[in-house]
């Protein structure tokens, strides 16, 4: 499955010379993966109250190609590359139009109240699994 977000760049993403600013791109990234994973069904608040589990990024490869500029409209998309027993790994770009301006592969952990590593739930795998493409 394939999730687009739009993101509209502010003044206040911008460096002084209009240029979205590099750490603003992990930002907008994460609005990606957070409305992704509402829209296949996992409720992020749900799981920390109920399971004790939260998601944590432990890596991010990340490709800065082209700047993106104020009031330039950006969609991130957000695509599954692999989804283990203990972690889900995603693919993220930044479009402005057909234009890729930044790219980036993350990799979200599962961790429980305490901070230590846990298996992603089975309802979070049910979700993801249900939302990609069979190959």
């Amino acid at each position: 499955m394939t999730h687009t977000f739009p993101v509209r760049v502010y003044y206040e993403d911008t460096d002084l010379a209009g240029i979205v600013y590099y750490a603003n791109y992990l930002k907008f990234i994460e609005r990606g993966r957070s409305e992704w994973l509402r829209d296949i069904g996992v409720d992020q608040n749900a799981l920390k109250d109920q399971a004790g589990v939260v998601f944590a990024v432990r890596r991010v490869e990340a490709d800065y190609l082209r700047p993106a500029k104020f009031d330039d409209l950006l969609e991130v998309v957000t695509e599954l590359a692999e989804a283990k027993p203990a972690r889900i790994v995603v693919d993220q770009r930044v479009m402005r139009g057909a234009e890729m301006l930044f790219a980036a592969r993350v990799t979200i952990a599962c961790l429980d109240a305490k901070g230590r590593p846990v298996r992603v739930p089975a309802s979070v795998a049910a979700a993801v699994a249900r939302n990609t493409r069979p190959e």
